[in-house]
């Protein structure tokens, strides 16, 4: 039974290790495509919002022509997002310039009830909402995977077989303003009328002479 023992007791110390270093080698080529996976979602989203910007920005020309810089805008930061980047941090901000310049043409086309009322321009609005919405959604799971991935990445011993394979960190992909970190929203409702001050107290008056 000792002899077994020892025998076995080195293929173990040598087999484990190897099994570790096997599974975690394993476990990053799983992060790795799933970062690569999150991000093509979010390049197709991506995309997707890019072809919408040029009819968004024609139909809102054809209500508000003098607005030429306002479009200009636009259309520069559309460029700038729709060509290449570094990567995703460069990339998101790209996407924030691009963000804040809608919001700009959203705000002109609230001075048109026509065309908030155009049927064009409603379906326009609900198809980058919704496409806004799902950029959401897939960089959050896109972070995630990066959050784990770069966690492992630093983590000892993981790192260990980090270093050897060379995996490396991942960039996240997220607005650093947190003003844009959300879709452009415009409310084409009729917005609440501001409160009346509240009346001023009566002026305070002396209390009647004692009669004499």
């Amino acid at each position: 039974m000792e002899t077994l023992i020892l025998v076995a007791l080195p293929i173990v110390i040598i087999v484990l290790p190897i099994v570790w270093a096997i599974s975690t080698y394993n476990g990053f080529v799983r992060l790795r495509n799933l970062v690569q996976e999150a991000w093509r979602q979010i390049d197709v989203e991506l995309e997707r919002r890019h072809d919408l910007i040029p009819n968004l920005v024609e139909t809102v020309k054809g209500y508000a022509a003098h607005e030429r810089a306002v479009f200009d805008e636009v259309t520069r930061a559309r460029a700038l997002a729709s060509g290449p980047a570094s990567g995703p941090a460069e990339q998101a901000a790209h996407e924030n310039v691009l963000t804040q310049a809608i919001g700009r043409l959203f705000a002109v086309a609230e001075a048109y009830p026509q065309l908030r009322a155009s049927e064009n321009f409603q379906q326009l609005q609900s198809e980058l909402t919704n496409t806004e919405d799902r950029i959401a959604a897939v960089r959050r799971f896109y972070n995630a995977n990066v959050r784990e991935l770069n966690t492992k990445v630093e983590t000892f011993p993981a790192n260990i077989i980090a270093n050897i394979f060379k995996f490396s960190r991942a960039e996240y992909f997220e607005a650093e303003d947190p003003q844009v970190r959300v879709a452009p929203t415009v409310d084409f409702g009729q917005s609440a009328a501001p409160a009346e001050p509240p009346a001023a107290p009566p002026a305070a008056t002396e209390p009647p002479a004692p009669e004499a």
